[in-house]
């Protein structure tokens, strides 16, 4: 209990670090970062000792499993749940109206992306020491907290797709507002999201219960890969464009906490062998990472000449990553910012729905 005790102070303080730098997900680096150290340094709480398999429901243990995990199920679930409605409560029917007539072109520029991104995973794949599912959602062009928390279910290794993601999320954030200023010569500003209401997050909790109750066992019915993300996630958004959802948002603390959860899981397994590894597949991450924003940048121009939407806004519309970046460049200097933050919201979408599906079946046809 110490162990735990510690880790969860250490993870708060670097989450508050970390916010006042505003980066994306705080609390979820954090964890990352703070578990993997205390790990390391063998100051970690134990993994748990039986581990259901990859993909079973049944609740039967599996005690020769390598690579057990460190939080037990319902709340790994729990935690899916809370980042999955969260994530289907950004697709409101008043933003997604901001694509208007270049919905098609903004859908297909997505499926673009999406498919730079498994070719990109794929080559990753290549690497001796990634396995090509891992590589496909290492590389995947959006929705880093969402790919975290469900690679394990989907058979992938998290601590290299954590780590890889979040160095995708950090090049495109810095790189933002340097190609704003010296392509674009327009500057970006700082955007503070106005915390949700209480009455809000009461409507919030209600909508969490509903879908983290009806979602998991539903995704189980049906045999959906990462069942607690997936499963809540399709019924927020359904109840977000629909309407039924009203003004509901997910309790700053809750999500907060959940982004904990999901950090501890993914640094809790990692070792000085698997930091090595890690560190060998970098530079080749690196440059793939690089190849994928410059091919998303292409697809900006692509779209800018399809919908006549300016080239400044296409670049923020197609930029891989960084939401929060992007709306600040898009708030300060954007023609449409309604376009921009819909088309980022799609993307996301996309990528949770339809990327780790596309990777799994790439991967499987990779694979002898």
């Amino acid at each position: 209990m110490r162990r735990w005790i510690l880790l969860a102070l250490l993870t708060a303080g670097a989450t508050y670090l970390l916010e006042l730098l505003d980066v994306d997900a705080a609390a979820l680096f954090a964890g990352l970062v703070v578990a993997a150290i205390l790990a390391i340094a063998g100051f970690g709480p134990p993994r748990l000792r039986a581990a259901r398999p990859t993909g079973s429901d049944d609740g039967d243990p599996d005690p020769e499993d390598p690579d057990p995990p460190a939080i037990p199920r319902p709340i790994m679930q729990a935690a899916q749940g809370v980042l999955g409605v969260f994530i289907g409560t950004m697709a409101d029917p008043e933003t997604m109206s901001g694509l208007g007539s270049s919905w098609f072109p903004v859908l297909v520029i997505g499926f673009a992306t999406l498919a730079l991104s498994v070719i990109g995973g794929a080559l990753l794949g290549l690497h001796r020491l990634v396995d090509p599912l891992t590589g496909s959602l290492a590389l995947v062009a959006g929705g880093a907290s969402g790919l975290v928390a469900l690679t394990r279910e989907f058979g992938g290794d998290e601590r290299m797709v954590a780590v890889i993601q979040y160095l995708r999320v950090a090049l495109v954030t810095i790189s933002i507002p340097l190609v704003a200023s010296v392509v674009f010569h327009a500057e970006s500003t700082a955007v503070r999201q106005e915390p949700p209401t209480v009455a809000d997050q009461g409507w919030g909790l209600l909508l969490l219960a509903v879908c983290l109750g009806v979602g998991i066992p539903l995704g189980r019915l049906i045999r959906l890969p990462a069942a607690g993300l997936l499963g809540p996630m399709a019924l927020a958004t359904v109840a977000e464009l629909t309407g039924l959802a009203g003004d509901a948002e997910v309790s700053t603390i809750l999500l907060t906490v959940a982004y904990a959860v999901i950090g501890w899981q993914a640094g809790l397994g990692f070792t000085m062998e698997r930091l090595r590894a890690i560190g060998r597949v970098l530079p080749a991450a690196l440059v793939l990472i690089l190849g994928i924003g410059v091919g998303c940048a292409l697809l900006g121009v692509a779209l800018s000449a399809w919908t006549g939407e300016s080239m400044f806004d296409c670049y923020l519309a197609t930029t891989p990553g960084g939401i929060y970046a992007v709306l600040a460049a898009a708030t300060a200097a954007g023609d449409n910012v309604a376009f921009v933050v819909a088309a980022q919201i799609l993307r996301v979408l996309l990528m949770l729905f339809v990327a780790p599906f596309a990777a799994r079946a790439f991967a499987r046809r990779l694979s002898p």
